[in-house]
């Protein structure tokens, strides 16, 4: 179990918070710069974050999961609260008998912040939502036969969750209120291979046992009301919308099987999208990229190269805002093992920066958000003496970000 703030010189005497060292020490500045490892006496336990969402108190909430007996399949749900200056306040390992294999987005909704997961036994869906405070966790099965959920998102206050059909061999997109009920739903085909041998649901069956690559699924909805999901569909890796009740798809850009696809997708508005793309190893950004019709290949979309980072690296991209310019932020694993930070006009698509976190240990990449005083949060794994797996937090300031947009 996590135990309570300790400072750096005391990590040798037992569990701790790690934390960065400042140049200053105001109450401000730390709040507005910080650098946090949360460390656990239990050295074969295994944690990594999922999403983080800013409370209204300047602290942060973060989904993530945790290692479970050799004799589970998944992995159990882990939810951990930092104060504003990044130190530990308390965590919760939800029972399996509860729910496991957790999903992000977590997504606020009134004065709760909700994520969807799964029964152990049964693999239906659920709706899982905490309060601010970690004081409880409640959770609500989904009405209707949707299992194992890959990716949810919040909009018009319905959830939008891609989820996988195992006895038929689908990606299902549905839409549902907040209380689980099934507004829309639709299942799309993941392929099936020569002699009926089902190729693609090797790929999703090792990212549900965290055996294989884990896939940047990921589902939301455009200004048109049509929606889309980041998936396996028709032996590809692919970006598939749809209006979530018509046989066919309205458009497709397809990947290529698993060497190809987009790693990170983030809607911008009308038909445009910020996104990343992987084709064998290689990576490359889109900051601004509208969608062409006619089902065309993610391989021809082009982008910015990005060599530094490890193949097939996993991509966040966020839309941020200042005082003077609109931003976005992409977050990758770069191979000198740190996060990198790049930073690109909105409108232009322009690159404009990078920045790297990371110091002595491996660092990898799970979330950014854009906090309530301007500034950034980052939240991803490192791997303490390169292999305990703990959750961190970086936080840049306000002045930080606006000084990275004016270089």
């Amino acid at each position: 179990m996590l135990k309570k703030y300790y400072s750096l010189l005391l990590f040798v005497l037992g569990v701790s918070l790690l934390s960065g060292c400042s140049e200053k020490s105001n109450p401000s500045f730390d709040q507005q710069n910080f650098a946090s490892i949360f460390d656990n006496s239990k050295f074969d336990a295994s944690y990594f974050p999922i999403d983080m969402r800013e409370t209204p108190d300047g602290g942060y909430i973060v989904l993530g999961g945790r290692r479970l007996s050799e004799n589970s399949d998944f992995a159990g749900i882990y939810l951990l609260k930092a104060d504003q200056y990044g130190k530990f306040v308390k965590e919760i390992e939800v029972p399996a008998s509860t729910g496991v294999y957790p999903v992000g987005k977590l997504m606020e909704y009134q004065t709760k912040y909700y994520f969807f997961c799964m029964d152990a036994q049964t693999l239906q869906a659920q709706i899982a939502n905490v309060d601010a405070l970690l004081e409880a966790v409640s959770v609500t099965p989904v009405q209707g036969d949707l299992t194992y959920p890959a990716a949810a998102s919040f909009a018009n206050n319905n959830f939008i969750l891609l989820s996988y059909n195992n006895n038929d061999k689908l990606s299902v997109i549905s839409v549902l209120n907040t209380d689980g009920g099934i507004l829309k739903s639709k299942g799309y085909d993941i392929g099936v291979g020569s002699d009926d041998e089902i190729i693609t649901e090797k790929y999703v069956i090792e990212h549900y046992l965290r055996t294989g690559r884990q896939w940047p699924f990921e589902a939301g909805v455009m200004a048109n009301g049509v929606y889309y999901f980041n998936g396996f569909y028709n032996y590809t890796f692919s970006l598939v919308f749809t209006d979530a009740a018509s046989d066919d798809p309205s458009n497709v850009a397809q990947g290529q099987s698993d060497k190809g696809g987009l790693s990170g997708v983030s809607y911008l508005g009308a038909n445009k999208f910020a996104l990343s793309r992987f084709s064998y190893g290689n990576n490359y950004f889109l900051p601004g990229k509208d969608i062409p019709g006619g089902d065309p290949a993610s391989s021809d979309f082009g982008g910015f190269t990005l060599p530094e980072l490890v193949p097939d690296a996993p991509v966040k991209i966020l839309q941020a805002k200042t005082d003077t310019k609109n931003a976005l932020v992409y977050a990758s694993n770069t191979k000198s093992k740190q996060i990198g930070l790049y930073f690109y006009e909105q409108e232009t698509g322009t690159f404009i920066s990078s920045r790297y976190l990371g110091f002595s240990n491996p660092y990898e990449i799970s979330s950014l958000i854009q906090t309530s005083d301007g500034g950034l949060a980052v939240c991803g794994t490192t791997y303490l003496a390169g292999r305990f797996p703990r959750i961190c937090i970086f936080k840049i300031s306000k002045d930080e970000l606006n000084g990275q947009l004016s270089k």
